[in-house]
């Protein structure tokens, strides 16, 4: 556990702890304002980041990291003046007859020695200096966990011995989105679904055993924003699935429905034929 139970914000937030340290830390939480603003921060910029296109870490991502924390090493403590001192001045000269200065050296503590294991042997000008390393693997791990966010990598980190999750698709995200609205129509023998999320400003078409379009036509999607019309979404395009997902273009938040029309190939810059189906927001 943490001697500073606040550096587990960031490994808090990433869901990078044990659960013995999560039972502490939202003990914590409970009265503690600041820490519980900054893990809601960092959620909601994980959330957002989210949305950025991820990629799978190299394979020799994770030795890399695990072996930069036992190598990396802080600097020594600087000696301060002595109270009332004049610290060190320009002309001051080492006296021949005075004692030898005393030296901090610093004796790592990693793995900890016995209780009775004897002092290590150093000059009599040696004040040894005794470091836990603790502290620098937990700031690591905090370091860790906000590059995990800012890299939008949540997926992985390098205290995760298990596989690497698949990242989740733009088209996915809001399919999976807490607003998702749908609105289902058939054409013919096709059923044709509109997911709109407003918070992501998107929408998705999912279209199950939709025929293929005439030789030399397109099927053409339209958001019908207010004050301009019918708006130009995106052409579907060609395949052979039974079932199509496709992502519109432009800013659905704003629509106030959707509509599909038969189109010349390549699409129109305004519907030309009777609209197929309309999909209503409101």
């Amino acid at each position: 556990m943490s001697a500073d139970v606040h550096s587990l914000v960031g490994a808090y937030a990433v869901d990078a702890i044990d659960e013995q340290e999560r039972a502490a830390f939202e003990r914590h939480l409970a009265e503690c304002p600041e820490c519980r603003a900054e893990v809601a921060s960092l959620v909601e910029a994980g959330a957002h980041l989210s949305l950025v296109s991820e990629a799978v870490p190299p394979p020799g991502m994770r030795a890399a990291v695990l072996a930069g924390i036992r190598t990396v090493r802080p600097l020594p403590p600087l000696e301060q003046p002595e109270a009332g001192g004049r610290g060190l001045q320009d002309d001051d000269a080492p006296d021949p007859d005075a004692p030898a200065a005393r030296i901090p050296v610093v004796i790592d503590d990693d793995p900890e020695p016995a209780p009775d294991a004897p002092a290590p042997d150093l000059p009599a000008n040696v004040v040894p200096l005794r470091r836990r390393r603790r502290p620098v693997a937990e700031w690591l791990v905090g370091a860790a966990a906000a590059v995990a966010l800012i890299a939008g990598g949540i997926a992985w980190s390098p205290w995760d011995n298990g596989p690497a999750k698949a990242p989740v698709s733009a088209s996915e995200q809001v399919l999976e989105a807490p607003d998702a609205q749908r609105v289902v129509k058939n054409i013919g023998d096709a059923k044709v679904t509109i997911v709109r999320s407003a918070s992501l400003h998107k929408a998705v078409v999912v279209a199950d055993n939709m025929a293929a379009a005439p030789t030399g036509k397109d099927y053409q999607f339209w958001f019908d924003q207010p004050g301009k019309g019918m708006v130009n979404a995106g052409v579907m395009p060609h395949g052979s699935a039974s079932t199509l997902t496709v992502m519109l273009e432009g800013d659905a938040s704003t629509a106030s429905a959707a509509g599909v029309t038969l189109e010349p190939a390549g699409g129109s810059t305004a519907p030309t034929s009777a609209p197929l189906a309309l999909f209503s927001f409101s």
